[in-house]
């Protein structure tokens, strides 16, 4: 199985750029891991709601040159469907048994994801009805992949 994290922007914390790193590392046993980061826009304070809608459509553009045709393509997005850990392991590995070789997590901006990526989706998924920064949702995207994985070789870790 391939997992792709795509993503808006770059990570300027190194502690989040290790901490992916890190999970990155652990994930090799498991699957091919990669993180995939597209330029952000700049978002003027006060924007209009069409400046907004202009900005999410420039990130959609460069996003979409990775959204490989037969990947499966999951959207983070705030109104998409919760899962509890053991939910997220079965997802990944129902994909897995069902003849999916790549899934493709997406991560929005600051200002979300386009509504095209959100209809390109194969599925929406949502951590929390709170907001997150995206580079520390980059952080726990990375450990609840990892966390699947060990829960779907029947390994232990931490509840």
């Amino acid at each position: 199985m391939k997992i792709t994290i795509l993503c808006v922007g770059k990570i300027k914390e190194k502690f989040y750029r290790d901490a992916v790193a890190e999970y990155g590392k652990r994930l090799s046993r498991y699957c091919r891991f990669e993180v995939i980061e597209v330029a952000d826009e700049k978002t003027p304070d006060h924007a209009s709601e069409n400046m907004e809608l202009l900005i999410k459509e420039k990130e959609a553009e460069r996003m979409e040159k990775y959204l490989k045709e037969g990947a499966y393509v999951i959207a983070l997005a705030i109104e998409g469907k919760q899962l509890d850990s053991v939910e997220l392991s079965q997802k990944i590995d129902s994909l897995g048994t069902s003849g999916i070789s790549h899934i493709i997590f997406v991560i929005g901006g600051s200002l979300g994801l386009a509504e095209r990526i959100l209809k390109r989706a194969d599925y929406k998924l949502s951590f929390s009805k709170m907001t997150f920064p995206h580079q520390l949702m980059r952080v726990i995207l990375s450990e609840q992949i990892y966390r699947s994985y060990r829960i779907i070789n029947h390994e232990p870790y931490h509840k």
